[in-house]
């Protein structure tokens, strides 16, 4: 079903016809002021703390954390982690800091740069930003990550620069404005801790609408 579709069917729902040119000027212009929501105590923070509450409230939603000193340590850090689960295979994004990184000391580790498929064991991804609020990952599609290597792999690495970590939400948002000079990217995606559900029976389930495991490597930078 089309957008225009799904967006008929919520007005004929609402037995309401198509906005007025006067009601469109008005959700623009509501939507162009891009309004802070009212933010928490806990993120407003000196840049420090926000790292560590980052960290300790992606590790609250089982998140695993590696600190490293450079992204040149990734491929010791995964090759370490996927052979410890017997794991042989990663598909990475190609963004320049990817494609830099020297995997010939991980022999046991093959390593593509594609979009991911169903039944990839791991992926490689790099974050756009942290939000201490929550624990939370901010990344967005584009060409050289493309939003399949966030969710198709039961297992989620995701490198993550210290600088890149912001205290709440509209901080994200508005650093994403800034960076993309307002056009917005096609795809947005929050992660916070891996996929899990508890419908079925109230048992709690990993990996059930995505990777299982989601490790962030935090950069030193």
């Amino acid at each position: 079903m089309s957008k225009s579709e799904i967006l008929g069917n919520i007005r004929r729902g609402l037995k309401r016809g198509e906005a007025s040119t006067e009601q469109k000027a008005s959700v623009a212009q509501r939507l162009s002021r891009h309004t802070r929501n009212l933010v928490p105590q806990r993120a407003q923070l000196p840049h420090e703390e926000q790292i560590k509450l980052f960290i300790e409230m992606a590790k609250e939603a089982a998140a695993e954390v590696f600190e490293l000193e450079s992204i040149d340590d990734v491929p010791a850090i995964c090759n370490q982690w996927l052979t410890s689960h017997g794991l042989t295979h990663i598909v990475t994004g190609s963004d320049s800091e990817l494609l830099s990184l020297d995997w010939s000391k991980a022999e046991n580790i093959a390593t593509e740069q594609r979009v991911a498929q169903v039944g990839d064991q791991a992926s490689l991804t790099l974050s756009f930003a942290g939000i201490a609020e929550t624990g939370t990952l901010m990344l967005h599609s584009r060409g050289e990550s493309p939003t399949t290597l966030n969710f198709l792999p039961d297992t989620h690495f995701v490198v993550l620069n210290r600088s890149d970590i912001v205290g709440p939400y509209e901080d994200a948002w508005q650093k994403l404005r800034e960076s993309t000079n307002g056009e917005m990217p096609r795809t947005v995606n929050m992660i916070t801790g891996p996929s899990r559900s508890a419908d079925i029976e109230q048992k709690l389930q990993m990996g059930a609408h995505g990777p299982k495991d989601l490790i962030i490597l935090l950069i030193n930078r």
